[in-house]
This record gives C-alpha cells, sequence and structure tokens, in this order.
C-alpha cells in the first residue's frame, strides 16, 4: 500500500499501519516539526518527506498510484481548551489543504481511501468538515485501548465500527519502580543540589 500521511508527527500512522499488518510500500510524509521528524527519521529512515504541506504542488509524487490519505489536521482552532477560533485559526484552517490534496489524488485515483482525525467539536463546525468530505465522523474514546481518556472524531470512506473496551486502568501501565533519572536529568539534579545549598545559605545568613 502506498500511503501519503499529512501533519505526520513522528510517523504514528506508519506504526498503526504496520501494527495492523498492512504491508507498506511506499509512505509519504509532511511535517515542519523538526523534533517529530527527528524521531520519525529514526524509526524510518525510507520514509520519503516532502515537507510544507502548504507546498504539496510542488511534490514529485505519482498521485494515481496513493491508496490512502491519511491526517490528523490541527486542532487548536476546534479543541475546547481554546480560543474556539475554528477555521479562523490558521492551524485549523490547514484542514482545507486536506481537502484540497484529496480531491487532487481523486482526479488520478477515485478509489483512494481517506482517514482525517480530530478533536471534539462544535456541530457547527463538525459539519463543516463532514459536508466536504462527504461522510459523517464516528467518536471514538482511546480509553477502550488505553488508560487515557482521549474522545476523538475519526472521518473516513469505509466502515469503521466501535473497538472492544480492553478495560485498561492507569495503575495497568505505571512503572512499580523506576530512578529519579527517568524524571529529570542528572544535570537537573545538580543544579537544584546547588539551588537548594544556596537558598539554606541565605537562610542561615538572615536569621
Amino acid at each position: 500500500m502506498m500511503i501519503l500521511s499529512l501533519f505526520d508527527g513522528m510517523s504514528c500512522g506508519r506504526v498503526a499501519i504496520e501494527r495492523a499488518g498492512i504491508p507498506v510500500t511506499a509512505y509519504y510524509a509532511s511535517e515542519i516539526d523538526k523534533f517529530a521528524t527527528i524521531i520519525s527519521h529514526n524509526n524510518y529512515p525510507d520514509i520519503v518527506r516532502l515537507g510544507d504541506v502548504t507546498r504539496w504542488r510542488t511534490w514529485d509524487i505519482e498521485w494515481q498510484k496513493i491508496d490512502l490519505l491519511i491526517a490528523g489536521s490541527p486542532c487548536q482552532g476546534f479543541s475546547f481548551a481554546g480560543k474556539q477560533l475554528a477555521f479562523d485559526d490558521p492551524r485549523s484552517a490547514l484542514f482545507f489543504v486536506f481537502v484540497d490534496i484529496l480531491n487532487h489524488i481523486r482526479k488520478h485515483n477515485p478509489n483512494v481511501k481517506f482517514l482525517l482525525e480530530n478533536v471534539r467539536m462544535k456541530n457547527i463546525h463538525k459539519d463543516v468538515i463532514s459536508s466536504l468530505l462527504k461522510v459523517d465522523p464516528i467518536m471514538i474514546n482511546s480509553a477502550l485501548l488505553s488508560a487515557q481518556d482521549r474522545k476523538r472524531l475519526y472521518w473516513c470512506n469505509w466502515s469503521v465500527t466501535q473497538p472492544e473496551d480492553k478495560n485498561i486502568l492507569l495503575n495497568d501501565v505505571l512503572l512499580p519502580v523506576f530512578s529519579d533519572d527517568y524524571l529529570c536529568s542528572p544535570g537537573w539534579h545538580h543544579w537544584w543540589e546547588k539551588k537548594t545549598v544556596s537558598t539554606a545559605k541565605e537562610i542561615l545568613i538572615n536569621l
């Protein structure tokens, strides 16, 4: 399967596809975050990296061979934790770039499959996305499969059902024993020790 991943992050889409047992013949990724790209490159040096999604018209891709388009477009404008700017947030407005790319691929491959993920949002914004993609989303809570309560919307052009609840609790994933260095680097410990001694000296001087 030939896959194009937009807003690819550290290529978790590639991880999920491989865990599902789907063979990957080529994986194209669009991502601009340098740290996410470093992780992705370390895990998958074979990925073809395309850079900025807004420059998609310059990409050298055999569009007719793309079997699956996946994306998790920026959610800041839709999140209830944000300012609710929706499509007026330039980051969340990148959804329309996803639509442009999907429509372009469909000209060359009408049977292309797609998957778009985003946060739970107001119905007025959800309906705009659904109308452009011509499918309704399914909301899946990651708590069914992990120890994290994370409700997300998924738009795709194939049938998807709710996964079976694995009944995974937080205690099931916490490490029983770990060193202090797991949470803080040795350098941070050294800084903290010096700061503690310095503060103690100030207290004694001012007594």
